[in-house]
């Protein structure tokens, strides 16, 4: 994940003779270091003195990036976003909104609208965003003869092909040709896959037809196939992945490696997991932190049969 803010612009070097602070202000380490929090860092360290309150207030570099994750996701408003881009001084560079509902349309628009110079427009899950909205205020930028060259629209209800279009003819595109491939991962879902360089996130499945994240297949048979596209690149509602290597799992499969949680798993890495003592299922790695009567050995007992076990249990006592 990319840091919240760019970096913090040093402080002056302290005259000669003079020391280094004065009393009760901030070190100029701690001041240096600002530029590295995110924001659900940034915002109670400014409330800790005023020497720090000052110095996040009135340096703009630091909010030339700006990201709201959760637990602030749920809580930004219009007004409150707009307050926090407006402390870039019309030199906001990129913004990542994760999961936002209470962002609106409108809202969105005002900030861009200040902020025109935008580059990273990150928006996944933020319901509260309309495609035709999001293709209104990039249309905007492109006009500004901006460099709008990211986005990410993952999660925004009823986007459509036509809308994917438009909004693909108004992206900056480099030079070279995007070629990277988008392999299944949970974690795409839950967090800002910044690693990602590709201008935008979502596709057209070539299954269902629906505006989603597309994700290609692990497995080297199915990349080597010269139609393999066709049989398991699609959404994930379409095509079933496992949730350790991303590759695609035929019907086959989902009946032989059944697992204590609600994910899915290839035969491959189905075999190399501990199983539960009881039901011969295991979990995924990102549950295995549900395993019960965990031994030493690595022997554990899944929450489902140890819920029966103790309803068993119950019912000999009530006898």
């Amino acid at each position: 994940m990319l840091p919240t803010t760019a970096t913090a612009s040093a402080p002056p070097p302290p005259a000669a003779g003079a020391p280094a602070s004065s009393s009760g202000e901030p070190h100029a380490a701690l001041l240096l270091a600002l530029g590295h929090m995110r924001l659900r860092e940034l915002l109670p360290c400014a409330r800790a003195c005023r020497g720090l309150r000052d110095a996040v207030a009135g340096d703009p570099l630091l909010w030339r990036r700006l990201a709201v994750e959760p637990p602030l996701s749920h809580r930004i408003t219009d007004e409150a976003l707009l307050a926090l881009a407006d402390r870039a001084g019309g030199r906001l560079r990129s913004l990542h909104l994760l999961g936002c509902p209470r962002v609106s349309d409108a809202g969105l628009l005002r900030v861009v609208q200040r902020n025109p110079g935008v580059t990273e427009l990150f928006v996944p899950r933020c319901t509260g965003l309309t495609a035709d909205g999001l293709v209104k205020i990039i249309q905007f930028l492109h006009e500004c003869k901006g460099n709008l060259s990211r986005v990410r629209l993952h999660g925004i209800c009823k986007m459509t092909k036509h809308h994917l279009d438009v909004i693909d003819s108004l992206i900056c595109r480099s030079s070279q040709p995007d070629v990277q491939a988008l392999y299944y991962n949970h974690r795409v879902h839950e967090v800002l896959n910044t690693d990602d360089s590709r201008p935008i996130d979502v596709d057209v499945c070539p299954l269902c037809r629906n505006v989603r994240l597309v994700f290609d297949c692990t497995r080297k048979d199915c990349r080597e196939v010269k139609d393999g596209w066709s049989h398991c690149g699609g959404c994930f509602f379409c095509v079933a992945r496992c949730e350790t290597c991303g590759g695609c799992i035929d019907l086959e499969e989902l009946d032989e490696t059944g697992l204590a949680c609600s994910d899915f798993l290839c035969m491959d890495c189905w075999l190399k997991l501990p199983k539960c003592s009881t039901c011969n299922r295991p979990y995924c790695e990102r549950h295995s932190n549900l395993k019960e009567n965990l031994s030493s050995s690595g022997q554990f007992t899944c929450q489902e049969c140890t819920a029966f076990a103790t309803s068993l249990k119950s019912l000999g006592d009530g006898d």
